[in-house]
């Protein structure tokens, strides 16, 4: 009788996508609580790349390039809400801005300039 019934070889156990997540989300938020640009921006980045490896394992997504530019709009526009309004939180917009247009030069560069593979 077969000890783990259901399980095969040819399918991966784990996903490591969501001990980023996990991690990105305080780091970005730590960052961005404390004024601190590049804690903020790099916890920022490891949050959306993260999910968009989730997205792209899960099958939603064919390649990681566009959910990255759709991440990098989000943060745009988040990011310009705390700069261009009255809550004064502007160094901390300026950190989101920066995530997303870091974000928007991989999605844009990677969707330019990576060839597209042909299914297997």
């Amino acid at each position: 009788m077969d000890e783990q019934p259901g399980l095969s070889d040819q399918y991966r156990m784990a996903s490591p996508w969501p001990i980023f997540v996990a991690f990105g989300i305080p780091i970005a938020e730590l960052g961005i609580l404390f004024d601190v640009f590049v804690v903020a921006v790099g916890g920022l980045l490891l949050f959306c790349g993260s999910l968009t490896g989730m997205i792209r394992e899960a099958g939603y997504a064919k390649t990681a390039w566009r959910p990255l530019a759709v991440f990098a709009v989000l943060l745009f526009a988040i990011g310009g809400g705390l700069v261009f309004t009255d809550v004064n939180l502007v160094t901390r917009g300026y950190a989101i801005i920066t995530a997303g247009a870091l974000l928007a030069a991989a999605g844009i560069g990677g969707e330019l300039f990576v060839p597209k593979r042909e299914p297997v």
